[in-house]
């Protein structure tokens, strides 16, 4: 497997020309732009004028460019009244325009990727009627998405159980088993993304999801917290020369993509030719 390009999360309001030259030069290529909230907030109102908006994508797209950094993602926002899966359909309706009115305005930044989370924590037996809400939001999305010549993603989410200690269920997509039920229900146009943190062994997700994978989130992680650990910090469980192999195997060329702690952008790098070199001499 050829190595891969690196990237990493980073929020919208920090696209400076500074911390994106700096990040460049330490060999990033790629970012996943970040910090919607900074549009939306979590009742789903825009904060900002329509020209506040396009000015701040202008500039941030204008920075990425002067650096040499291609905006690889964009990560929509997510919360407790940000769900794609509402059982109540004018409120799910309401989320999904409030998602294309972002994506039409994200077109600046000509992200090859547009990533969602499948839905926040959900009441009790209700599950299936949320995968129905989900699917009908994503194919409203999937085509938004392609409108501004994008692909939709659509991550795993955390759930070592079903049950979380607030009393709800766990958000979709929590296991392998879940991820590939809803996959067969959505458009072949709708893509994996994989987080590394979110899941116990991601290389079994990996590898069920197969040339479904568009892009990953790499974190550490025990695959039972929110952890978001540095890969090379040694806090995490995950196998990397499994991972590592597992998308070598279904054939993965997008960025190795950090959404986790670091102290400084060129320890992502060396990170990254550490856990490539380990998996190299292992085969």
């Amino acid at each position: 497997m050829a190595p891969l390009k690196i990237g990493y999360g980073l929020g919208i309001g920090n696209f400076t020309p500074e911390k994106l030259q700096y990040a460049k030069s330490v060999g990033i290529t790629y970012v996943e732009a970040s910090g919607m909230s900074t549009f939306l907030d979590g009742n789903r109102n825009f904060k900002l004028s329509d020209e506040a908006i396009v000015k701040k994508l202008t500039d941030a797209k204008k920075a990425a460019d002067a650096a040499g950094i291609k905006v690889w993602s964009v990560h929509m926002p997510f919360g407790q009244n940000i769900d794609l899966s509402f059982i109540n359909e004018a409120d799910r309706q309401d989320v999904v325009a409030k998602h294309i009115k972002l994506i039409n305005f994200l077109k600046i930044l000509e992200p090859e990727v547009i990533l969602f989370h499948p839905s926040y924590y959900l009441g009790l037996n209700e599950r299936d009627m949320r995968k129905s809400q989900l699917i009908k939001s994503a194919i409203e999305l999937d085509e938004a998405v392609r409108g501004i010549s994008a692909t939709m993603v659509i991550e795993n989410m955390l759930g070592p159980e079903l049950m979380a200690s607030n009393g709800k269920e766990r958000p979709l997509m929590r296991t392998v088993e879940e991820t590939q039920e809803i996959f067969a229900r959505l458009p072949k146009t709708i893509y994996s993304a994989i987080d590394m943190n979110h899941i116990k062994n991601p290389e079994k997700l990996i590898i069920a999801m197969g040339d479904r994978l568009k892009t990953v989130h790499i974190a550490d992680g025990t695959g039972a917290a929110e952890n978001h650990f540095f890969p090379c910090s040694g806090e995490g469980k995950n196998d990397w020369n499994a991972i590592l192999a597992a998308l070598d195997k279904v054939g993965y060329t997008g960025p190795f993509m950090y959404e986790s702690a670091f102290k400084d952008e060129k320890d992502l790098a060396t990170c990254y030719q550490t856990l490539y070199n380990n998996y190299s001499n292992s085969k």
